[in-house]
C-alpha cells in the first residue's frame, strides 16, 4: 500500500512509465479491471499477456470486450481467469467451455458492487485523454463503471491515448488518481454500422408508429436500433438519454431531429455512459458541450430514467414466450451476452409519464427454421424480463401490446406477430396450456395487411385509425359491442342482441383479408387503443359479390366515420375483384341508407318485411 502511495504522490512525468515497468506493479492473485468497450486500453491488454510473465491466478474483470481479448485463450487458463459482467464475441467460447466466469448483475447496480467491494478489484487498466491544464483526464468513449473501478482499484495504470475524445460530464479522473501512466496514441476501437436488412427496417417502420415528437430515447446498437434511428427522421425534438450512444444520432443530430430541448432533465444535453461507433462519432463528441457521459449508477437508475417524461427504451431480445417472458442473454444454458442495461432502462421507462418499454425481435431464427416466439422458452434459458415487465413486443409481422393485458391476450397478440408458418403451431400449445379457449378459429398463414392502415381526419379534426382487424382484438371487439347502445345493436344485428361472449367473436376477428375482410376504426383513450367503429365484407361463395355491414359507437356518429369507413370497404374490395355489395338494412336505420346514397354508387334495394334488401355497384362511381 505504501508503495502505491508513493506513486500517486508523484508528478505526471514522474508517474510516465514503459509497458514492461507498468506491468510489473502488478502482483499474482491481483484481480484486474479493463476498461470497457471501445475504450479498452489494447497496448496495455497486450502487454498484460505479451509481458507481464510473472503473472499467475489472476482474475480479470470487464464488462463488455469488444477488441483484443488474448487473456481468454486457453493457453493462459492457468495465469488468468476472465470474469465477464456481459459475455461478448470474444469472450463467449470462453464462458461456454468452462473456463471463465459470468456475472449477472443489471448495469446500475454495478458501480455499487464495486464501491462496497463486493466486487473486488485491486488493478484498473483505462485508457483517457492527455490531462488538460487543470490535470483533468477524461475517460473518453467508456465511463459506464470504468470510473468506478478506477476509484476503487489500490492501482491505476492508465493509457494515455491522445487519439481519445475528451468527453463532458461525470467523465474525468484526476492525474493525481492515476498511479501509473503510459503513453501510447492508436487508434480507438470503431464498431462501423452494419448493412440494413429488410427485417430490420421493418421492424423500424412499425416502432417509429409508437414514437412521439419530444420522446426522450434509449436505443442500443446493430441493424434493428440502426433501422430505428433511420426512420425517425420525421420527428421532433427527440432526446437521448442511453447506456451506448451510436453514429445514428449523430446523424439526426444534424437534420435538427434530436435536440433534447424538450428534455424533462438533462434539458439541452445527449447523455450516455460509452460510445461505439467509428471515428465519425468520437469526433462529434470530442468537447461537444451538448455531450454528457455520466457513470452507469446514474445513467442506467430507472429512477433517474423514470423522470423523463415520453421515456422509450427500446431493447432486443432472442426470444419470447406466449405469457410475455424475454430472454436476452442466453441460448438454452449457453450464455449470450447479458443482462446488461435491459432491464434497468425498461422499468425506467415503464415509470415514466407517458413512457414506452419496446421489445423488438425478429420473428424466426436459423434462416426461418425457428420461430423466437415460443410456446416456453428454451431450456436453461434466462428470463431477463418477467411477464410484469413487458409493454411492447415488436417483430417485423407487428406490434404486440401486453402491459395489463390477460394470458389469453398476450397469447393472442404474440402469435399475430409471429412467423405465419409457425401461427396455428403456437396456437395449438396455447389451447393445449389453456392459456387460449379451444374454439378459436386457426390463424391465416398469410401476412398482416399493414399497408391497409389508414389515418383519417374526420369533420370536427378528430384522427381515427382505419386498420384491418386482428385475432388479437377478440377483448377490445367485445367491449366495443357492449359499449354500443341497444339502438346500434338492433340496427347492426338485425334485431335485440344482449350479448355477446368471446366464442361468438372468433369468426368476426380472424378472417382471410381477402374473402373477408373487417376494417376496425380506433383511437386512443387514456393510452389504450378502443374500437369506435367497425365495418366489414364477407364474400358470397362463387360470385364476385359480398354483403356488407358496419356500426359506429354511438357517441362517434355524425362525424362522419360511418361514410369514411363505408368508402374504404369499397376501395378494399375493388382491389379484391368485389364488384357489387349486397347489404341487409333495418327500414328504420336512414343513417346506413344516407351512407349508401351518399357514396354516388349505383343503388337498387326492396323491401321484404321491415328490411331493406340492398344491392350497390361497385363498377361505376
Amino acid at each position: 500500500m505504501v508503495k502505491e502511495e508513493q506513486l500517486r504522490n508523484r508528478s505526471y512525468d514522474d508517474k510516465k512509465m514503459s509497458l514492461t515497468e507498468a506491468l510489473s506493479y502488478i502482483k499474482t492473485g491481483d484481480h484486474i479491471f479493463i476498461g470497457s468497450a471501445c475504450g479498452e486500453p489494447q497496448y496495455l491488454v497486450r502487454g498484460l499477456v505479451e509481458k507481464a510473465d510473472h503473472l499467475a491466478d489472476n482474475e480479470i474483470l470487464h464488462v463488455h470486450t469488444l477488441g483484443v481479448a488474448p487473456y481468454a485463450k486457453p493457453m493462459y487458463s492457468n495465469r488468468f481467469r476472465m470474469n465477464a459482467f456481459f459475455v461478448g464475441i470474444n469472450t463467449r467460447k470462453a464462458v461456454a467451455e468452462g473456463r471463465a466466469d459470468y456475472t449477472p448483475t443489471f448495469l446500475f447496480d454495478l458501480p455499487y458492487l464495486i464501491k462496497r467491494g463486493m466486487v473486488q478489484i485491486d488493478v484498473a487498466l483505462i485508457q483517457v485523454t492527455p490531462p488538460d491544464e487543470h490535470g483533468f483526464c477524461s475517460l473518453g468513449v467508456s465511463v459506464d463503471v470504468t470510473k468506478a473501478a478506477a476509484e476503487r482499484a489500490k492501482l491505476v495504470i492508465a493509457q494515455v491515448n491522445r487519439r481519445m475524445p475528451r468527453v463532458l460530464g461525470d467523465s474525468f479522473i484526476h492525474i493525481k488518481d492515476i498511479d501509473i501512466i503510459v503513453e501510447h496514441d492508436e487508434p480507438i476501437l470503431e464498431a462501423p454500422r452494419p448493412e440494413p436488412d429488410i427485417v430490420s427496417e421493418r421492424i423500424a417502420r412499425y416502432v417509429s408508429e409508437l414514437i412521439e415528437d419530444e420522446s426522450t430515447l434509449q436505443i442500443g446498437i446493430g441493424s434493428i436500433p440502426d433501422a430505428i434511428l433511420d426512420s425517425l427522421v420525421d420527428k421532433k425534438d427527440l432526446g437521448i438519454h442511453t447506456e451506448l450512444l451510436t453514429e445514428g444520432v449523430v446523424d439526426l443530430v444534424e437534420e435538427g431531429v434530436i435536440t433534447c430541448a424538450k428534455k424533462t432533465i438533462n434539458r439541452g444535453k445527449i447523455v450516455a455512459s460509452f460510445a461505439m461507433g467509428t471515428r465519425k462519432l468520437y469526433d462529434f463528441i470530442n468537447n461537444n458541450p451538448m455531450v454528457e457521459f455520466h457513470p452507469s449508477d446514474y445513467v442506467n437508475n430507472p429512477f433517474i430514467i423514470s423522470q423523463h417524461d415520453k421515456m422509450v427504451a427500446i431493447n432486443q431480445a432472442l426470444e419470447v414466450d406466449l405469457t410475455g417472458q424475454v430472454c436476452s442473454d442466453s441460448l438454452g444454458y449457453r450464455f449470450y451476452s447479458g443482462l446488461g442495461g435491459q432491464a434497468d432502462f425498461m422499468r425506467g421507462a415503464r415509470l415514466s409519464r407517458g413512457g414506452k418499454a419496446i421489445t423488438v425481435i425478429p420473428s424466426t431464427a436459423k434462416d426461418g427454421k425457428i420461430s423466437r416466439i415460443k410456446d416456453f422458452l428454451t431450456k436453461g434459458a434466462g428470463v431477463v424480463l418477467t411477464r410484469g415487465d413487458v409493454d411492447y413486443v415488436v417483430t417485423e409481422y407487428g406490434v404486440a401490446h401486453l402491459r395489463g393485458k390477460t394470458i389469453k391476450e398476450r397469447a393472442l397478440a404474440l402469435i399475430s406477430i409471429a412467423n405465419p408458418k409457425f401461427r396455428n403451431k403456437l396456437l395449438e400449445r396455447a389451447k393445449k396450456y389453456h392459456y387460449v379457449p379451444e374454439e378459436i378459429m386457426p390463424f391465416p398463414e398469410i401476412e398482416y395487411p399493414e399497408e391497409l392502415k389508414r389515418y383519417v381526419t374526420l369533420k370536427d379534426g378528430s384522427k381515427v385509425l382505419l386498420r384491418p382487424i386482428k385475432p388479437s382484438d377478440a377483448t377490445m371487439k367485445q367491449h366495443f359491442f357492449y359499449a354500443l347502445s341497444k339502438e346500434s345493436v338492433k340496427r347492426r344485428y338485425l334485431g335485440s342482441l344482449s350479448l355477446m361472449p368471446l366464442r361468438r367473436i372468433w369468426p368476426y376477428v380472424i378472417v382471410d383479408y381477402h374473402n373477408e375482410m373487417s376494417i376496425v376504426g380506433t383511437i386512443s383513450e387514456d393510452g389504450n387503443e378502443v374500437i369506435v367503429a367497425m365495418g366489414s365484407y364477407s364474400r358470397i361463395p362463387n360470385t364476385d359479390m359480398a354483403e356488407v355491414a358496419l356500426v359506429v359507437r354511438d357517441d362517434w356518429q355524425n362525424k362522419g366515420l360511418g361514410a369514411t369507413l363505408f368508402n374504404y370497404l369499397v376501395e378494399i374490395a375493388k382491389n379484391r375483384g368485389i364488384k357489387k355489395f349486397t347489404a341487409w338494412v333495418l327500414l328504420e336505420n336512414t343513417k346506413m341508407m344516407h351512407i349508401f346514397r351518399k357514396s354516388g354508387y349505383p343503388l337498387r334495394y326492396r323491401i321484404e318485411g321491415n328490411l331493406y334488401y340492398v344491392e350497390i355497384d361497385l363498377k361505376k362511381p
